[in-house]
């Protein structure tokens, strides 16, 4: 079954973390068997090749570079000029990728639909009698949907048609702590004045807008101002977990009432109450937790369209805070197994796998 996944850090893991993402996962691993002072290295679970080999067809990659006033390296810099070099050129790195003829970059309805044909075509080859065409070299190319994770490079809201033009098509303008236009997972401030021309600029020139990491205020601020197509790609239940960091009922409500969809994220910590980084172990959770989430969103909205999946794998992190049963991205079919498995009619299982987010992108690309 086809996958599209709306939350991964392709580029931030080939640039900041030096992986060369065309690489199998294992020979990543290989690679930094070696390496030591930090948490993930050698337990990697994403690169190219084993995305095809799982199907996936499409991902929301994302350019990540904070500029809070709180340095950490890598990913949170000194001034918004360091912050918006490291974005354009984590955007150039998916180009690049382009390039190489490994993946594309989608930017409109049309270039969507044709690739998403492509990979039905290859997803259909066994049932057409074509078993050999299905080898996972015969896959087509990946898929990108680029976007932004901290609004911290864009120097100015009147800078986003640059942006536009080289091709980011989704904000989520918050991510740790008190960015430049809103407030993030840790703290409490919504949007400040720059935030909400942000989102008039954002609304104007056609952006989706991710929820992912607002605070309560923020996120009700956020649909107040801004009225065109809202995502949160990788969120989980805060009746399952309780944290700031995840949604409420009322909240998940909110999305669906907006015709959003919300991608269930993979890291142990969001799924399993009472986990904790660096201290718990990850043997008692699995993909099960992750279809718990899925379903407390069906539930919640009495239907299957509002939920998806946007992993966050290798999220600044590795197996070891990912389900236990999940040695590489490509096991991500087995959500499709454990959904059937619970009843799930095999439309819904399609619609929560791919579907709900091809939708989205209809919506938001709309003419």
């Amino acid at each position: 079954m086809l996958i599209v996944d709306a939350h991964l850090d392709l580029s931030w893991n080939a640039l900041q973390w030096n992986r060369d993402l065309t690489a199998a996962v294992y020979t990543i691993r290989a690679q930094e068997a070696d390496v030591t002072g930090g948490k993930g290295r050698a337990q990697n679970t994403v690169a190219l090749p084993d995305l095809q080999r799982g199907q996936v067809a499409l991902v929301f990659a994302t350019v990540l570079a904070r500029s809070t006033g709180r340095p950490v390296a890598n990913v949170d810099f000194r001034s918004p000029a360091q912050a918006y070099g490291i974005a354009r050129g984590q955007l150039a790195y998916y180009h690049g990728l382009e390039h190489l003829g490994v993946a594309r970059v989608i930017t409109n309805r049309t270039q969507l639909d044709a690739h998403i044909s492509e990979w039905q075509i290859y997803d259909a080859a066994d049932a057409t009698g074509d078993a050999p065409l299905k080898a996972p070299q015969n896959a087509p190319p990946l898929g990108i949907v680029v976007s932004m994770e901290s609004a911290d490079p864009v120097l100015a809201p009147e800078q986003l048609a640059d942006w536009w033009d080289a091709g980011l098509r989704i904000i989520g303008p918050a991510h740790y702590g008190m960015g430049r236009y809103a407030g993030g997972t840790s703290v409490e401030d919504g949007f400040n004045a720059q935030g909400f021309a942000l989102l008039t600029q954002m609304r104007k020139l056609g952006f989706a807008l991710d929820l992912t990491h607002l605070t309560d205020r923020g996120f009700w601020e956020a649909l107040d101002h801004f009225d065109g197509v809202v995502l949160a790609s990788h969120n989980n239940c805060r009746a399952l977990v309780l944290h700031q960091r995840q949604y409420d009922d009322a909240q998940i409500k909110a999305i669906h009432w907006r015709g959003g969809v919300i991608g269930a994220a993979l890291d142990d910590w969001m799924l399993e109450a009472g986990w904790i980084k660096g201290v718990s172990s990850n043997k008692n959770v699995t993909l099960e937790n992750v279809v718990d989430h899925i379903d407390h969103v069906c539930q919640i909205t009495g239907g299957c369209t509002t939920a998806g999946i946007g992993t966050d794998l290798d999220g600044g992190y590795g197996r070891e805070q990912s389900p236990s049963d999940l040695d590489t991205i490509a096991d991500l079919q087995r959500i499709a197994e454990i959904l059937a498995r619970r009843g799930y009619a095999d439309a819904d299982i399609a619609s929560i796998m791919h579907g709900n987010w091809i939708n989205l992108l209809h919506r938001a690309w709309e003419g």
